[in-house]
């Protein structure tokens, strides 16, 4: 049996050095990709990954890579990859693709191609004669083509890694969490200074500073496809938890204010850092911007201002800016 299996955190462009240093936090060797980050690791770190990664889209396993530029050949590739190893004899395998720039171009005739040659896989090696029963755990499988180069995933994620479990409510253009941790991350703010977001939106940017303050893992609250996977220990999972539990720190005091001219959303604000733990943790406001005082020095100001069609003409986005920088 395989003792490592090479996983893929996704990440949005531009945000691939962030997850990459994440993953080696972590203790694995991250190599950096377009909009990915791969790294080898034990089954152990799929939990672990799973939890802990707060700037990543998604963590998938690399099944297999191969060339193909007939169906007859994707067909081969495919039902050549040990399937075996990671799905249930009853698990469930839909099947996403995507093609650029290769000979198969047809995504629906690659996706029916790969689902067939994964079923006849499964059907050998489980000595099954009829069609595969795909009534257990969800393995949901990605066929992707580049340039005629096949690339074979399972998605252990599930829901993307930006639902952490507490959005109960939105404004009309949110925030991913991911970004909003990336954002956070990005900065030199430390637990022990002040942390502002003049506009707050539904209160992302704070709640992940709250979380990144107390080192709470953004996963904790939710759940994976891959807790279901038989090859993944339940041990694994337990051991995580316990990890991100022990690794939480509490007791760390914050000084976090999110304020915003709506007074709905600090109300939905409100209700989301009472969904993720933190209602006695951050600082609710409604006011505007101009009215933004900062006792404290030393403080950071991080914040998704608002933009385009949010704030209208040109003279209403210079006014904006004056008054922050004059808070």
């Amino acid at each position: 049996m395989k003792k490592d299996v090479t996983l893929i955190a996704t990440a949005a462009m531009g945000l691939e050095s962030i997850v990459a240093q994440e993953v080696k936090n972590l203790g694995y060797a991250p190599k950096v990709d377009n909009g990915a980050v791969y790294f080898d690791a034990p089954l152990s770190a799929i939990p672990r990954c799973n939890l802990w990664l707060r700037t990543a889209d998604r963590l998938k396993i690399q099944v297999g890579e191969f060339k193909a530029d007939t169906f007859d050949a994707l067909f081969e590739g495919v039902k050549a990859l040990p399937w075996e190893f990671f799905v249930s004899e009853d698990g469930a395998f839909p099947v996403q693709g995507k093609s650029v720039k290769s000979t198969l171009y047809s995504v629906p005739d690659c996706q029916a191609i790969t689902k067939k040659a994964i079923a006849e896989r499964l059907k050998l090696k489980y000595g099954l004669a009829s069609k595969m029963p795909e009534s257990g755990p969800l393995y949901k499988v990605e066929v992707a083509l580049l340039k005629d180069q096949v690339s074979l995933t399972l998605d252990t994620s599930g829901a993307g890694l930006h639902k952490r479990g507490y959005r109960t409510g939105q404004g009309s253009a949110p925030l991913k969490e991911t970004l909003a941790a990336a954002l956070v991350l990005l900065t030199n703010w430390k637990p022990d200074e002040p942390f502002v977001d003049p506009f707050c939106g539904s209160g992302t940017i704070p709640i992940e500073a709250a979380l990144i303050g107390q080192n709470i893992a953004p996963g904790f609250n939710r759940e994976f496809d891959s807790e279901n996977w038989s090859i993944i220990s339940s041990k694994f999972w337990d051991k995580a938890f316990e990890e991100a539990e022990d690794q939480a720190d509490y007791d760390q005091a914050l000084d976090i204010t999110g304020s915003d001219i709506d007074h709905n959303m600090i109300s939905i604000s409100k209700q989301n850092a009472m969904e993720a733990g933190l209602a006695d943790l951050i600082s609710w406001k409604q006011m505007q911007v101009r009215d933004l005082t900062i006792k404290r020095h030393n403080g950071y100001i991080v914040t998704n201002p608002p933009y385009g069609e949010r704030i209208g003409d040109k003279d209403k986005v210079a006014q904006l800016y004056k008054s922050l920088g004059a808070s």
